[in-house]
């Protein structure tokens, strides 16, 4: 057997910016124009995902100029394509090969570079299609939502769905840059808005009790979506992200610990069981409450914390209950919910491995749990929303009215 150590050294650029594609502004040009320096102008294929130009109906346009008036450094190889989003975009095979195409068709090479600006489902798209092509085309992302931004759009993955199982094709592939423009935030619709917030309170729950306190002294501004709050823990959420990936020493997920995913072994399943009228944000606050309430129940977290954080949950604006919960497996009878533990299992490899929370701040690994004490959790969660609803704050989220 012959046998060689290869060491690579990657680096993650996460750059915070306003007004992107403001002619004054150098950030995209500079990081392009950095990289080509030894090649000249580099060709710049851009995507874009067509909800944005509801809130932002210029943005193709404001694009062209931009590049235009930093065409010493470099070539916009065509008008940028307007494609599909959401999550819907990642069942949709036909958007990689048009991606593909169009770079077969430019010429787009390993020196070139693939703009994909969006949501997280479509960067995650838009982001297999250059990971693929050539072997790999420089990617530079813009997340345009407090969820990608603070989550998804600065990690290292990229994925669609297949065989109805949500990123079962995909690839690991650190971008070129990550850039997060700030003013795509102003033209998020309110659910938007209000997504990328659950994924702060989660990575500090794991990581950072400070920045939990930070969250909770802040929650009610939070709760209205006031931008300078939301703005902070965006960043303060995508530097924990950023330093989990390049320091948990398992970037490429090799291990079957995936700690960032708390809570999303319900996230996961109830986005499919809504057919994704549940939004991800949506879905992660009530699979955090599960995992939360489970935790309670089986003595690893102290009831006062738990209410705590329970608490900011609900102040900062996410209903903890869904109808689609009380779906039930026509076989067995038990919440088709439960189906969400075995597809993380297989997900993970084959070893079961879930994320809880002892402590704010602190994690710890599972790697089973107990049917009886889920059941119990999910009953309790649903006790605590129809007593809600009686109150009068009980709202559930399930793209249809609760029973």
């Amino acid at each position: 057997m012959i046998q060689r150590a290869i060491p690579l050294t990657f680096q993650h650029r996460i750059v915070f910016t306003h007004g992107a594609f403001d002619a004054a502004n150098l950030t995209l040009r500079d990081l392009v124009a950095e990289a080509a320096e030894l090649d000249g102008r580099a060709k710049v294929l851009v995507v874009v995902e067509n909800g944005l130009l509801d809130g932002n109906p210029k943005l193709v346009e404001k694009i062209e100029r931009y590049f235009a008036r930093h065409a010493d450094a470099v070539d916009l190889v065509a008008e940028p394509m307007v494609m599909p989003g959401g999550e819907a975009c990642k069942n949709d095979w036909s958007l990689i090969e048009k991606i593909w195409q169009a770079i077969e068709f430019h010429k787009v090479c390993r020196h070139s570079f693939v703009i994909a600006i969006g949501g997280g489902a479509f960067i995650d798209m838009a982001g297999f299609a250059a990971a693929t092509a050539h072997r790999g085309i420089r990617l530079i992302r813009m997340p345009t939502t407090t969820l990608s931004q603070g989550d998804g759009g600065v990690g290292v993955k990229n994925g669609v769905n297949y065989f109805g199982k949500k990123n079962w094709v995909g690839t690991f592939s650190v971008p070129f840059a990550v850039v997060n423009d700030l003013d795509f935030l102003r033209s998020l619709p309110e659910r938007a808005l209000r997504d990328g917030i659950i994924e702060a309170i989660k990575v500090s729950l794991i990581r950072d009790r400070p920045f939990f306190e930070y969250l909770e002294s802040k929650a009610e501004s939070l709760g209205r979506l006031d931008l300078e709050p939301v703005e902070r823990a965006i960043r303060r959420s995508a530097e924990l992200h950023v330093d989990h990936i390049a320091t948990s020493g398992d970037p490429f997920e090799y291990g079957s610990a995936r700690p960032l995913d708390f809570g999303h072994w319900v996230a996961h399943k109830l986005e499919q069981l809504s057919n994704f009228s549940v939004t991800h944000g949506e879905a992660v606050a009530i699979g955090m409450a599960v995992d939360l309430l489970y935790s309670m129940r089986v003595g690893l977290l102290d009831r006062s914390a738990g209410e705590r954080i329970l608490a900011l949950i609900e102040a900062v604006g996410f209903p903890l209950w869904s109808d689609f919960l009380d779906q039930a497996d026509a076989a067995s009878g038990k919440p088709v919910i439960l189906a969400g533990l075995e597809e993380f299992r297989e997900h993970l490899g084959g070893k079961l491995t879930i994320t809880l929370i002892p402590e704010i701040g602190r994690k710890i690994e599972v790697h089973q749990m107990d049917e009886k004490a889920v059941l119990g959790a999910l009953s309790d969660l649903e006790a605590r929303f129809r007593i809600s609803r009686k109150a009068g704050a009980g709202v559930a989220v399930s793209g249809r009215d609760a029973g």
